[in-house]
């Protein structure tokens, strides 16, 4: 293969890698290069330069204020997993006994959990009442606990919980229930501060939720926000 060739070979994968196109395997090793070879990289701002433009014809989009709220409730769970692999091995061992002690004596103890004391309350229900969801809000924390009652999601369908602020031309997402019939929802702090007054709302949506921001299906049941 000449010089030639090798050039046009790395300039392809230069414009794979500008456009994510290549697998993990060898993005990695496509990067291990770019640090290497310093024509490689030039390649790849050349290509980045030429693809930019391309985005100057699509309209920026605002994501849902829930969509944050759904990230931290992955990222930063309410309730820490726990990883037991150490001790069922040394499970029935004189050993764990001493390192569990030793590990109460070094480290600090965790403080308590902040109680939930809501202040909130809606029951959303249908007109039937073949759907029932009581939900509460605890300010302090901004989270909001659901216990769904009575109903379900139908067969290759979700629920899916809205906020109606007082005011507001249109509901917001909090999330696609999940089915468990008790759950927490951590709110954003733009919607803890506007779930008073409002109405939550459930209705009926494709698997992974509504796919337009707004709800495509029937509303299945309303509740205003209330205080306790």
């Amino acid at each position: 293969m000449t010089a030639a060739d090798d050039h046009n070979d790395d300039i392809a994968l230069a414009g794979e890698y500008a456009l994510h196109l290549m697998d993990a395997d060898a993005r990695r090793a496509f990067e291990a290069r770019l640090d290497a070879e310093p024509a490689l990289r030039a390649l790849v701002v050349e290509w980045n330069e030429q693809l930019a433009p391309l985005a100057d014809n699509f309209t920026p989009q605002t994501p849902p204020p829930a969509v944050k709220a759904r990230i931290n409730a992955v990222l930063f769970p309410a309730t820490p997993s726990r990883t037991w692999s150490l001790w069922r091995v040394l499970a029935g061992s004189g050993l764990a006994a001493v390192l569990a002690v030793g590990v109460l004596v070094m480290l600090p103890q965790d403080p308590a959990p902040t109680p939930f004391t809501p202040s909130l309350t809606a029951e959303i229900a249908a007109e039937d009442a073949s759907l029932i969801v009581l939900a509460s809000f605890a300010p302090e924390t901004g989270v909001l606990r659901i216990d769904r009652q009575a109903g379900a999601a139908n067969a290759g369908r979700v629920l899916e919980l809205w906020l109606i602020a007082e005011g507001a031309d249109a509901p917001v997402s909090l999330g696609v229930l999940p089915d468990e019939t008790q759950t927490d929802i951590a709110l954003p702090e733009t919607l803890a501060q506007a779930i008073s007054g409002g109405t939550l709302a459930i209705s009926d949506e494709p698997l992974g939720g509504s796919p337009t921001g707004v709800p495509t299906g029937d509303v299945l049941a309303l509740g205003a926000v209330v205080s306790l």
